[in-house]
């Protein structure tokens, strides 16, 4: 394990998790003993205050994007335990272009946001999904989906922002995945995955092979694997809910606002927005439609289409499964790509 990993599971998380916790007791006591007629120090009003904010934003992130992971985990159990890895090998194309296209696609499918669709991704690679094919979903796949195509055609119609977000979702996921086929095999890319332990503690009382012939015991060997990622996965989740929480709280977003106009700073900065937000990719696109008579329209798609692929909540994640490499170009590679559409977008706009 690398330093730079060991410092993440030993220090980062672990902290990360006693602040949010240290953070929502503060918020709760404070606004309990204002509710009790109790004066607080202005000093010590204002920490009340912000950690009372903080809270809110916290609780809302984490209760958004919750429930999807649990949605990626039981289809990451789901493809464990029913999905053959030969017969897999067999339907899935294996070059560069082929395996690509079809990852952006895959979403169809399995409609899981930015949340879920990281543990699905690792539970596919270890079942023999081709490297391209995994990183062009594991980005696609928040966005093209059925789910998040329904909100961001409630919000915005059948124009041309529905469709440009689909299109340049499609083609940076596409390109990325393609650029990732020269990139070595899934084994040289994803951190040593180690078999969860209430399973292993599981089939070992039971005394019993992995695989399992009964319906039944497969079915409850799909809800272990669920569980154990779910909680795996989820301190990831609550500690980059924090951090975006802190960062709403925190940064003032009237900064960000003073320069929407720029055909490049109001990209980068919508980028920036998208993952400072964190939104969950079903509902981001109503967030997106309050900054659309603000900001340009290359911007606005730059939110649509970054802030799934990558957030504060799921690099947290793509620490747990990918090497630091791997994470870099993942978030990279998208992040140049959005910068030069969006800016190519606002600059043929604007002419």
């Amino acid at each position: 394990m690398s330093k730079a990993g060991k410092f993440l599971r030993t220090k980062l998380i672990p902290w990360g998790l006693w602040a949010a916790f240290g953070f929502l007791i503060l918020g709760g006591l404070g606004s309990r003993l204002e509710g009790w007629g109790a004066v607080l120090p202005p000093a010590l009003s204002g920490v009340v205050r912000t950690a009372e904010n903080m809270t809110a934003v916290f609780l809302g992130i984490f209760i958004e994007a919750a429930p999807f992971l649990l949605l990626g985990t039981l289809a990451s159990g789901l493809v464990e335990v029913f999905v053959d890895r030969a017969a897999m090998a067999k339907l899935l194309p294996h070059s560069g272009w082929g395996a690509a296209v079809g990852g952006s696609l895959l979403g169809l499918f399995f409609p899981v946001c930015e949340c879920g669709v990281v543990p699905l991704t690792r539970r596919l690679f270890q079942k023999g999904l081709p490297l391209p094919m995994g990183v062009a979903f594991l980005l696609a796949a928040p966005v093209i989906n059925p789910i998040v195509m329904a909100s961001t055609l409630a919000a915005f119609g059948p124009g041309p922002v529905f469709w440009g977000r689909l299109g340049l979702t499609f083609v940076i996921a596409s390109l990325t995945g393609l650029i990732f086929s020269r990139a070595g095999d899934v084994g040289e890319n994803l951190l040593p995955a180690a078999q969860p332990l209430s399973l292993t503690l599981s089939l070992r009382a039971e005394g019993a092979a992995p695989a399992e012939p009964g319906l039944g015991a497969k079915i409850q060997r799909m809800l272990i694997i669920a569980v154990d990622e779910f909680f795996e996965m989820g301190r990831y989740l609550v500690v980059g809910a924090f951090l975006a929480a802190a960062m709403q709280t925190l940064v003032p977003r009237s900064a960000l606002l003073g320069v929407s106009q720029g055909p490049l700073i109001s990209v980068v900065v919508m980028v920036a927005l998208a993952v400072l937000l964190s939104i969950c990719s079903t509902v981001d696109a109503f967030i997106a439609l309050a900054f659309a008579s603000t900001f340009t329209s290359g911007s606005v798609l730059a939110f649509l289409v970054f802030g799934p692929m990558v957030d504060i909540k799921s690099t947290l994640m793509f620490l747990r499964v990918f090497r630091r490499r791997t994470v870099v170009y993942l978030i990279l590679l998208p992040l140049l790509m959005t910068l030069l559409a969006g800016t190519l977008l606002n600059l043929w706009a604007g002419g």
